[in-house]
């Protein structure tokens, strides 16, 4: 059992994806207009809603997860939570959103897609390999769901950044943000951050987060996603 801001509690049973730093980095990413419907593409256990209920009290999130095993452990930390108003678990595939949803009915969605689909990737349940989640598939699908000038965010692997971008293009999805995830000063980038928006014209800004100093000591950036006082 996961304690997250707020003191919202969070179960994630054995084989569903842990709470991860990918997890905890996006959910602060994410900028969050007043009374945001959110939509989650490959929901798991409702941790991103959550994260995202327990910082804002008007958003109201949806969750789409295939995997019927996460999608059980959401509904029950819904209950858990008392938050059967705010948040929502649906079961399907992420692809099949345009079936599942009408077109233009969120202000956000966000994703924390698998990035593997060999190795020991290929093990792993259909929900948690990345060729179940082809990256034009996330991005049709968000853009499906988003209204004019809504914002999707979502975290990767820095070496998918051109094919990320391009697929948004290709989906009406212009990237805004550009984030850097690195963990020690002057290490290699481990995670990207983007922030696309539908219809927006080309600007990208980016910027760039270090989660630990050169000691191994948290950062005054990561007491903050952590929420850690002090």
């Amino acid at each position: 059992m996961e304690t997250l801001p707020n003191n919202y509690q969070l179960e994630i049973p054995k084989g569903c994806f842990p709470l991860s730093t990918d997890s905890m980095v996006l959910s602060h990413f994410v900028r969050l207009p007043k009374n945001a419907r959110v939509l989650d593409l490959g929901s798991g256990c409702g941790t991103l809603g959550l994260l995202l209920c327990s910082r804002d009290a008007g958003c109201r999130v949806t969750g789409i997860e295939r995997d019927p095993a996460a999608h059980q452990a959401a509904l029950a930390n819904i209950r858990r939570n008392g938050l059967e108003n705010r948040l929502e678990s649906l079961p399907g595939d992420l692809r099949a959103v345009p079936q599942i949803l009408p077109p233009g009915s969120f202000d956000i969605s966000l994703s924390n897609p698998p990035y593997f689909s060999g190795g020991p990737a290929a093990k792993l349940t259909a929900a948690r390999r990345a060729d179940f989640c082809p990256i034009s598939g996330l991005l049709q699908s968000a853009a499906w769901a988003l209204k004019f000038g809504g914002d999707f965010y979502l975290v990767h692997r820095p070496e998918r950044l051109g094919e990320l971008i391009a697929a948004g293009a290709a989906a009406g999805l212009e990237a805004k943000r550009l984030c850097l995830v690195r963990h020690r000063p002057g290490g290699p980038v481990s995670l990207i951050l983007l922030g696309f928006r539908k219809g927006a014209k080309p600007g990208l800004t980016w910027e760039e987060w270090t989660l630990r100093n050169s000691n191994g000591s948290p950062t005054p950036l990561y007491r903050e996603i952590y929420h850690l006082g002090g």
